[in-house]
């Protein structure tokens, strides 16, 4: 939207012009009438693509992904109370992801405050929490000041997410003589050079160090730049909970994912390591276990921590030398460091191999429909930097242990563990990058959270492959069911409809599997398609973990 210098003009329209003069690109959102000023602002500007969601939730789930895929804030709208409540699941994986977000409100007229007025509520106290910002907007002069300072603030630092309310009366103001801010950028942070000769002689003076990267500011530049970085001297990186995109799996030096059912030498040899180099990872409680392969005092074991957010270092962990630094200013002067200090590790090389052992699926079928067998083909149909985006559920983790995430951005995946997440992240990035393939794997508890969201994709013409993974069960929670209560099931067996039926509702082309062989050849027939196209999975609840966990087994354990 272009305005002339000093343009009088609505508040709804100078909200707008200063979200196109930071970038914005594309709105997300489920349109309510406290906010209709900015709805008809939209449609005359072409800079800003609207998409409709079809709940908040699932609009809040786009704006978190979009965010992550372009390290920009992804943007969403939605109407106050049910709107806002739905939408704060999105607020709350963006803050515990530090992926950068902005929410936007619609509110009850300022006059009508504090009488607890049609959906009325304190949204500062309610996101305040779950946010790195929340506050309202009172005054239509000061919104280019507001807009620049939350995206300002969600990208600095820890990247997260802010939210705005916007007052349905101030939205409608007329003749605000204001002008849109400069577009703000993410303050370049480089590491201190003395930390950072103090990291290579611990380094060098080290045995069987190890690295954990990913997280907060983790974008393409760190990745380059770690990996040459890590190949020079052979340190072996392990990347956190679903952060498998930081480092291309295929580098000679990657050693595997943490988190839930991770590589057992892997455990091992992070907790072996005398020296572990954290860049970017907050070493949250999937990464490290519940704080058990890493404990926050880490006795035997020096920590290095390099982190965006000053306040994030020492927070949990006992660090014996922090480094405040962005991830990729960071990465990149340590791959230019080269006094000599280091003698190349054979580790990285061990370390590799150790993870291409376990990320080969086995040969033989255990199941009709044998999930490390159907990655097998998966990884032979499907392009090798397909973006795939999962939500919470034990389903994924064949897709952790076998897939190889070879592009960046490739895995969109909630480290918060927030059910439906999938299908809003795959119609994001699908948005985001229509030349690439891209998959939203589900379970069947989780499909049903947002499965609504296939009619925006369906609308908004994205193209991608959904695969439903069905065993009539919330397995996850069955599995820690019989661990803790062996044979005892309660809550977690679901009645499911016919997911391809619900695909083709929604225009989708959509075939249902039982065996391997149904699979590998719906597969094969899914990507001879454009659009939306969906794979239905009848498994065996017999098949509980990537990790090898049964029914059986546990009940007999």
């Amino acid at each position: 939207m272009k305005l002339p210098a000093k343009s009088p003009l609505t508040a709804a329209k100078l909200l707008v012009a200063c979200l196109a003069e930071q970038g914005c690109d594309r709105v997300f959102t489920v349109p309510g009438e406290s906010f209709l000023p900015v709805l008809d602002a939209l449609a005359d500007d072409d800079a800003i693509d609207v998409v409709t969601c079809r709940q908040e939730g699932g609009a809040a789930f786009m704006a978190c992904a979009d965010g992550a895929m372009r390290m920009q804030p992804g943007v969403a709208f939605v109407t106050r109370g049910p709107g806002a409540t739905n939408a704060s699941i999105g607020v709350h994986v963006a803050m515990q992801d530090s992926q950068p977000m902005i929410l936007f409100i619609g509110d009850v007229d300022r006059t009508m405050r504090d009488r607890e007025g049609f959906q009325e509520m304190d949204f500062a106290a309610f996101f305040g929490p779950i946010c790195k910002w929340a506050a309202r907007i009172d005054d239509p002069a000061r919104i280019p000041e507001y807009v620049a300072r939350a995206w300002s603030t969600a990208i600095a630092g820890r990247p997260g997410p802010v939210m705005l309310a916007l007052p349905e009366d101030m939205l409608h103001e007329a003749e605000v003589a204001a002008t849109p801010r400069p577009a703000v950028v993410r303050p370049a942070q480089p590491p201190c050079p003395d930390a950072l000769s103090a990291l290579m002689a611990m380094i060098g003076d080290a045995a069987a160090p190890v690295a954990i990267v990913g997280g907060a500011g983790w974008h393409e530049k760190a990745r380059t730049y770690f990996t040459q970085f890590a190949e020079r001297i052979g340190l072996p990186v392990a990347t956190a909970f679903r952060r498998q995109d930081a480092l291309p799996p295929s580098s000679s030096i990657y050693a595997g994912i943490l988190g839930y059912g991770p590589n057992p030498q892997l455990v091992s040899r992070i907790k072996d390591a005398d020296l572990v180099l954290v860049v970017g990872a907050r070493l949250g409680e999937a990464t490290t276990d519940g704080y058990t392969l890493i404990t926050p005092e880490h006795p035997g074991q020096v920590l290095v921590h390099v982190h965006p957010d000053p306040e994030e270092l020492g927070r949990v962990y006992r660090t014996d030398l922090a480094i405040c630094a962005d991830p990729a200013e960071f990465s990149e002067n340590a791959m230019l460091w080269d006094d000599g200090s280091i003698i190349t590790f054979d580790a990285g090389a061990l370390a590799h191999a150790e993870w291409r052992e376990w990320n080969t699926p086995r040969e033989e079928a255990l199941f009709p429909l044998d999930l490390a067998r159907a990655l097998a083909t998966a990884r032979e149909v499907l392009p090798a930097d397909s973006i795939i985006c999962n939500g919470a559920g034990n389903f994924s983790g064949w897709w952790h242990r076998y897939w190889p995430y070879a592009g960046f951005p490739s895995q969109l995946a909630p480290t918060a563990g927030a059910m439906g997440y999938g299908i809003p992240a795959a119609v994001a990035a699908a948005l985001r990058f229509p030349e690439r393939c891209v998959l939203a794997v589900c379970g069947d508890g989780d499909f049903l959270m947002n499965a609504q969201e296939l009619a925006t994709a369906a609308q908004h013409g994205a193209s991608l492959l959904v695969i439903v993974f069905d065993n009539s069960a919330y397995g996850t929670i069955r599995m820690h069911q019989e661990r803790e209560y062996p044979g005892r099931v309660s809550a977690t067996r679901l009645a499911n409809p016919d997911f391809a039926m619900m695909g083709r509702s929604y225009g989708a082309w959509a075939a249902t599997v039982s065996t391997n062989a149904e699979f590998d050849a719906a597969v094969k027939e899914a990507m001879r398609h454009d659009g939306l196209r969906l794979i239905h999975c009848l498994t065996d609840i017999e098949q509980l973990s990537a990790g090898g966990a049964t029914i059986s087994g546990l009940r007999g354990a």
